[in-house]
């Protein structure tokens, strides 16, 4: 059967900084599909993610792993093997509650499966060990019946020593046996495990090319999405500039309207002015003839004002004559007036003297 997905989600990668193992490395320019796969030939599960042709998470899940929420959309988990510390963000609270329960259930899964491993690599290590131990029993049970205890009774020390020797040999090739039946089956299953990652690495290449030709096409409607938004907005940009002629046109017309309506208005005006032409006319012709008679009569009066000015003139030089003499007059009735008051004083002065 091979590995199979058994729960998949989308979301943003990250690994640890192997160098300050404090801060976080974007594995993934964008959120990507991870998934679970459960291998039933080898009864493990595993968590990958590929970005393109790259494979960012290869993570096989250990009863010791731990998935940990570090925030209302992002957890994390140490895989040792990997040497690496892997860390998802979701778009939300509920998807990274999902991943989480099935990293629980899938490492409760992986620990049943180590525990049925080891009770059959426990049956078998004691049934080669059982097989192991009659062996050096019946030997055993041979010394004692024959010669072994004849040797030890009848060859003194050295044969003692030599038994001694003798049976820590046969221990250490028991021993040696044992752990070669264990490296053995360390072995097959190694090779196994090797067997397996063989296949999932092909049936991964397998998963790899088909994602590439699914991103390929993908690529390609994406290039063909986006030449048709492209043109739609071209479209829309035209769209929009009619919008916007249409807007001006609009006020445009509304000006001309406003405009049309000031021409009727002042067309009225003129209207209402070409009715009262012919009063007016009538008025200007009267007051034509006013204007004409009054002219005339302002010709009248001019005439009469250069004779009256002339007049003037005239009565304004005999006044000029006439103050002269009368300033003549003056002087000499001054004079007169001062001989009066100096006879005056001198009769005053005759009449006191009398």
């Amino acid at each position: 059967m091979g590995e199979q997905p058994i729960f998949t989600t989308r979301a943003h990668v990250f690994q640890i900084d192997p160098t300050t193992k404090k801060n976080w490395v974007p594995a993934s320019k964008q959120a990507v599909t991870v998934s679970y796969f459960y291998d039933s030939t080898r009864n493990s599960y595993r968590i990958i993610s590929v970005d393109g042709s790259k494979v960012i998470i290869n993570s096989t899940i250990t009863p010791n792993m731990t998935f940990t929420k570090t925030s209302q959309k992002f957890g994390q988990w140490a895989d040792s093997r990997a040497n690496t510390v892997f860390g998802l963000g979701f778009a939300s609270e509920q998807q990274l509650t999902k991943f989480a329960e099935k990293f629980q259930e899938v490492k409760e899964a992986a620990k049943l499966a180590r525990d049925k491993s080891q009770e059959k690599m426990e049956t078998s290590s004691n049934h080669s060990q059982e097989s192991g131990r009659e062996t050096p029993s019946s030997t055993q049970a041979s010394s004692v019946n024959g010669t072994d205890d004849e040797k030890i009774s009848h060859g003194g020390p050295e044969t003692a020593l030599l038994q001694s020797e003798n049976d820590r040999l046969k221990t250490a090739v028991e021993q040696s046996n044992t752990n070669a039946k264990k490296w053995e089956t360390e072995l097959q299953t190694l090779k196994e495990s090797n067997a397996r990652l063989v296949d999932s690495l092909q049936e991964s290449n397998t998963n790899i090319e088909t994602w590439k030709k699914q991103l390929a096409t993908c690529k390609e409607e994406g290039d063909q999405l986006r030449s048709k938004i492209t043109e739609l907005e071209a479209q829309c940009k035209e769209a929009n500039q009619e919008k916007e002629r249409n807007a001006q046109l609009a006020l445009r017309v509304q000006e001309l309207e406003a405009e049309l309506q000031d021409k009727e208005q002042e067309l009225e005006n003129l209207r209402k002015q070409a009715e009262i032409i012919p009063q007016l006319m009538a008025e200007c012709e009267s007051i034509t003839g006013k204007l004409q008679a009054a002219e005339t009569a302002n010709k009248e009066l001019s005439e009469k004002m250069v004779v009256l000015q002339s007049d003037v003139d005239e009565s304004q030089q005999k006044q000029g004559n006439m103050k002269g003499e009368l300033k003549k007059f003056m002087d000499v009735l001054e004079g007169k007036i001062d001989e009066l008051h100096e006879v005056r004083q001198g009769l005053s002065k005759l009449g006191l003297d009398n």
